[in-house]
């Protein structure tokens, strides 16, 4: 009995380890990840029309659109 105990054992952890296993990103065609870096100095204009700079907004969220400027 033991002996069958070991043998169902050792199926399982065989049967397991390709789920433990690192996926194989290669084959899924998916582009490794590059970290963020920080964004280089700039200034926009604001609505109002003063020039906001990115140093101005440091530690705050920052959300920018560029939507159909020429």
């Amino acid at each position: 009995m033991k002996i069958l105990a070991a043998v169902a054992a050792a199926v399982l952890v065989t049967a397991a380890a390709p789920a433990l296993a690192a996926p194989d990103f290669a084959s899924l065609q998916i582009q490794e990840y590059d970290p963020p870096r920080p964004a280089p100095a700039f200034s926009l204009p604001d609505l109002k029309g003063r020039n906001a700079t990115l140093a101005e907004l440091r530690g705050k969220v920052v959300m920018l659109f560029f939507w159909a400027t020429c």
